[in-house]
């Protein structure tokens, strides 16, 4: 739909085979503890009768199967990551922000999906992020790209529908440039989702949840290893009957995934992955402006404006398929290739609210003063996207003189190749945003075009990378990246794009770029880490949105540049602290008053970041996060722009979280969280404010044991006090408003065998 559309490793070397896997992964089949078989999971209808029966049947046949403890969560100071380089590493030692949310951290406070995860760091927000539609986000107040932004295992994967989180064992979020580690991304970071792999011990869990207006999910998770050691095996299943809490977006989703490891000989190690979901959800529009100058008052969180009889769920179903290889030559040097394709399908309906034909002249974009809204028949049929992704790595580490060198090669591929018809987008009628009125379908039973190929995209690098140590203190990181992307998009024609077998004419571009990065990072002590990086970037131009005179159109890519200073260190090993102060430049985009979308000018964001994580005690943890951004616009050749806030960015957002064991009552567990946004402009003239808002979470869990397995109960009540707040907003076509979701019940049941 229309605004829709517009939204739309290195340093450590000291263990054998550094990866981007999950502390479950086998390498050289080394010891795990217990706390590996900690994840809780999910699923649906049938699933979940048939995933808890399976659970129970493995207990039952395994005589000799080792009991699951439930453990607290890993040393914060001891977090890794393989986000902020080549391999996993240390995040106190990594000269970039980093975040990471882990298995035990999704289980504790109810993570079922991305959106649930990213509320809990202060710099990053939802971005166009509608119920039953893609999970879209920001960071440090730039949009992330569905093509490039989002990764699974290092590797981009489109970011157009929800990601499943049933198969991963955490979460990476790199805030900031990432022109070195992925070539093209955002400005804003990358969003890494790291697979779940097989386990040591032998894993047995399943899980059931209910929340909202009925939303019943479960799912299980099982993993071990054959009678051949070499070996191992993880599997995932999940279902949900969605029932959201916007009355009437309701749906369903589907996933299954397996990952494999094979021990080929102590020195190689074979991964296999792969994935499919199935999600079908009626998805849930935004609202305009009032006569496009005041926010809607009096409406309600849960009202539905794609409420018509026609309108049909939007069904998308994503498949993946992953491989890695790593082989260690000696101790000093290793080698590794991974590759991942992705395929993605989705028939996109809605019936989709814009503009005001019931009063006076109009409004184009906005609603009327009662609060009618004109509904438009929107349907794009066959959408297909096809990325490809490989990356080829020698890494090894070697001395010159008093020197040390950490040294990481390598080269990387990726394509993509997106393919659609001809959108349907016809008037149908009007409704009203405090009563839905039903509309009948557009007229002549509209239908979409032939799908071809619109766009098709290759990027071939070169990137080297070299961690210098020069004395115990000083570590000097430098790297470059070569980037070649080419690019063949479809030049419109309106009168042959809807026929089939009509000639279709592209045009191409051919594009090259040496992307820099050094950083230093100064010991202060043997727990505190200075540093200070400069990084440039690259980026995709966005896609210009429908009703400009260039719609679907690419803007060229684009270079950026981000300067920042940090500290991180670590207050024994119980708490990790970390501050950043940071600018980030890149070419503005957005649509002109000649209603074409341009990149004209900069937009600038300089902000301070700050989080602490850890423990008072052994039965008190938490979590704080904080983001102070000034964003600005400049050189954009409108008066009215120049000089103002960046959209949909508030100048201070905060996160917190406490989870804390009753000493007196063993087993329980109880947790409260606190956000608060500030105010965010709603248009590029900053004319609209929308409102900034607090929010409130509490929680408990409580762990025992039933029918010989370790079983935790979990409720929690999100937004206690019942808060309206206007959650998201966009510029496009005018600007949409997304509510936030009030008070909300989940209940849940974890069993581990």
């Amino acid at each position: 739909m229309p605004a829709k559309e517009s939204a739309k490793f290195f340093p450590s070397l000291s263990a054998p085979f550094p990866s981007g896997s999950s502390d479950c992964s086998t390498r050289r089949l080394p010891a795990h503890t217990n706390e590996q078989t900690m994840y809780r999971p999910h699923l649906k209808y049938s699933l979940i009768a048939f995933a808890v029966m399976q659970a129970f049947a493995a207990a039952a046949s395994a005589q000799t199967m080792t009991e699951v403890v439930i453990t607290g969560a890993k040393s914060p100071s001891n977090a890794r990551a393989a986000i902020g380089g080549f391999s996993d590493a240390p995040l106190l030692q990594t000269p970039a922000s980093i975040a990471v949310i882990d298995r035990q951290q999704m289980q504790d406070l109810g993570i079922r999906n991305s959106s649930d995860a990213m509320k809990y760091d202060a710099s990053v927000s939802d971005a166009y992020n509608a119920v039953g539609y893609a999970e879209s986000f920001s960071i440090r107040g730039f949009n992330l790209g569905n093509t490039s932004s989002y990764r699974k295992d290092g590797i981009a994967i489109p970011g157009d529908t929800q990601i499943p989180l049933e198969n991963k064992e955490r979460i990476e979020v790199l805030k900031g440039l990432a022109g070195l580690q992925a070539g093209v991304a955002a400005p804003g970071g990358i969003v890494n989702y790291v697979t779940k792999r097989p386990t040591t011990a032998d894993l047995r869990s399943a899980s059931v949840e209910v929340r909202e207006r009925g939303t019943l999910y479960g799912s299980v998770d099982l993993g071990g290893r054959f009678a051949d050691r070499r070996f191992g095996y993880r599997l995932n299943a999940a279902g949900e009957k969605l029932r959201s809490y916007v009355v009437g977006a309701d749906g369903e989703r589907q996933f299954v995934s397996a990952a494999f490891d094979w021990q080929i000989t102590p020195d190689a190690l074979l991964q296999f992955d792969a994935d499919y979901q199935h999600k079908s959800q009626l998805t849930a529009p935004g609202y305009q402006l009032i006569r496009g100058v005041s926010l809607p008052t009096g409406v309600s969180q849960t009202m539905l404006l794609n409420d018509q009889p026609w309108a049909k769920p939007v069904d998308t179903k994503s498949t993946n398929a992953g491989l890695r290889f790593e082989y260690r030559i000696d101790d000093a040097w290793q080698a590794s290739i991974s590759v991942n394709k992705h395929w993605f399908e989705r028939d996109d309906y809605t019936a989709f609210p814009y503009g005001c034909s019931n009063e006076g002249a109009g409004f184009y974009p906005g609603y009327c003063s009662n609060g009618d809204y004109d509904v438009y028949d929107y349907q794009s049929v066959g959408e297909k996207k096809s990325p490809f992704g490989a990356q080829a790595m020698l890494q090894g580490r070697f001395g010159t003189g008093a020197v040390q060198h950490q040294v990481t090669l390598g080269t990387s591929l990726f394509t993509r190749s997106d393919k659609s018809g001809k959108y349907v987008y016809n008037y149908a009628g009007s409704s009203n945003i405090y009563r839905n009125a039903l509309v009948p379908p557009a007229p002549g039973n509209p239908a979409t075009g032939p799908v071809f190929e619109r766009r098709s995209e290759n990027e071939r690098a070169l990137f080297a990378q070299d961690v210098v140590t020069l004395s115990p203190q000083i570590k000097l990181h430098t790297g470059l990246r070569y980037v070649q992307l080419k690019r063949d998009e479809y030049i419109r024609d309106k009168k042959t794009e809807g026929v089939a077998n009509a000639p279709r004419f592209y045009a191409h571009s051919d594009d090259r770029f040496v992307l820099p990065s050094v950083a230093l990072v100064v010991g202060l002590s043997q727990s505190w880490n200075v540093y200070g990086a400069l990084t440039h970037g690259l980026e995709h131009g966005a896609i210009a949105p429908l009703k400009t005179s260039n719609q679907n159109t690419a803007l060229a890519p684009s270079r950026s540049k981000q300067s920042e200073i940090g500290l991180k260190g670590a207050i024994g090993n119980d708490t990790t602290i970390a501050a950043a102060l940071f600018q980030i430049r890149k070419g503005h985009e957005f649509t002109n008053a000649a209603k074409t979308f341009v990149r004209a000018g900069d937009a600038t964001h300089r902000g301070l970041e700050l989080s602490a994580q850890g423990k008072i005690d052994t039965g008190l943890h938490y979590g704080l996060s904080l983001l102070a951004l000034r964003t600005e616009q400049q050189g954009t050749g409108q008066a009215d722009f120049d000089g103002k806030r960046v959209t949909d960015v508030p100048k201070l957002r905060t996160s917190a979280w406490l989870a804390y064991a009753v000493p007196e009552v063993a087993g329980l567990k109880v947790n409260a969280a606190w956000q608060y946004a500030g105010k965010k402009a709603f248009d590029l003239a900053n004319t609209v404010e929308v409102p900034d808002y607090h929010l409130f979470d509490v929680g408990a869990s409580y762990a025992t044991r039933l029918a010989g397995a370790t079983t935790t109960l979990r409720l929690g009540v999100n937004n206690v006090f019942d808060k309206f707040y206007w959650r998201d907003v966009t510029p496009a076509l005018g600007g949409y408003l997304l509510t936030g979701a009030p008070r909300t019940v989940r209940a849940s049941a974890q069993f581990d065998f």
